[in-house]
């Protein structure tokens, strides 16, 4: 049997599981049947079962135990279960990679990767065993290239993009880094302490995607969206803030206590005309500014008709 074959297998005893305890006859006839749905060999011995709870564990830290009252196995209550998700969603989504070239005419991916990834083994190695790097960063905004040197803490992913978090050796406070304008990085010999002060989940608690202000005051926001906007919105939270003001059959109100930065305005100006900021009136200003700015780019020295 291949490791990918097994890895699948892991992937829908969780699954299974997941869904409700079940006996170990409960588990063999459900991956029976996804043999024949996906043309695997998902059968699996009691020793084998065995062998795969303990690599569900050391891979996602997922422990599966045994009731012997009800004569059931059960996921024992997670940890963080947010993180497994997304070890679990990446891993779906390498399955489903692997399988383009036979399901091209059912499955269509975008073009564009997340660059930068290939350096994703050498951070992390980094981050847990406390080594300085160096690198080149060629910033969006310059033409300039900088050699940087750099107590790497942590990373972070936002809109299939990754960062690094870390503090240049000239600097007292934590920056991130694009890691898709990072090359040439290498590992030093020399071992670094954290900050004291570090904690990433405060430092983005109320961020908005990778810009931390060190300078400004959160700010209680409250938006209206359309209903229909809205529906998306409640399945897909903007942030760990949000609160629900208003759900009617008009509008959704929704409140968030965020710092108020350019990734966050951006994300405001992609809903067009489907939200209106309420509050503060200095966000609604600049949502206000912007579309101005866009109506004048698009109406001068031009002329467009109304389509019919």
């Amino acid at each position: 049997m291949s490791r990918k074959e097994a890895f699948i297998r892991y992937r829908h005893i969780i699954n299974k599981l997941r869904r409700k305890p079940s006996s170990f006859k409960e588990i063999a006839d459900y991956l029976e049947r996804q043999s024949e749905i996906e043309d695997y060999d998902f059968s699996i011995s009691k020793r084998t079962f065995k062998r795969d709870t303990d690599d569900i564990f050391s891979l996602w830290s997922i422990d599966i135990q045994y009731d012997f009252a009800q004569k059931v196995y059960y996921i024992k209550e997670e940890s963080n279960p947010a993180k497994k998700d997304k070890l679990l969603e990446a891993f779906d989504t390498l399955y489903v990679l692997n399988m383009t070239e036979e399901l091209s005419n059912y499955i269509h991916l975008e073009r564009t990767r997340p660059k930068g990834t290939d350096h994703l083994y050498l951070l992390i190695h980094a981050i847990k065993n406390k080594l300085r790097i160096q690198f080149t960063y060629e910033k969006f905004w310059e033409d300039t290239i900088t050699n940087r040197v750099v107590d790497p803490y942590a990373l972070k992913e936002f809109k299939n993009r990754w960062y690094l978090l870390g503090k240049s050796v000239n600097d007292t406070y934590v920056k991130t880094f694009a890691l898709d304008r990072m090359s040439e990085i290498s590992l030093t010999n020399v071992h670094f302490e954290v900050l004291p002060s570090f904690n990433m989940k405060e430092m983005f608690k109320y961020c908005y995607g990778i810009i931390t202000p060190r300078d400004q005051q959160t700010e209680e926001i409250l938006l209206s969206f359309n209903a229909e906007q809205g529906k998306y919105i409640k399945s897909l939270p903007l942030h760990d803030t949000q609160e629900i003001w208003i759900d009617n059959k008009e509008e959704l109100q929704i409140k968030l206590k965020l710092y108020i930065t350019h990734d966050f305005l951006m994300e405001l100006l992609s809903y067009g005309y489907n939200v209106k900021v309420l509050q503060p009136t200095s966000l609604a200003v600049k949502v206000q500014a912007a579309h101005e700015r866009a109506f004048k780019y698009y109406t001068k020295g031009r002329k467009f008709e109304r389509g019919r």
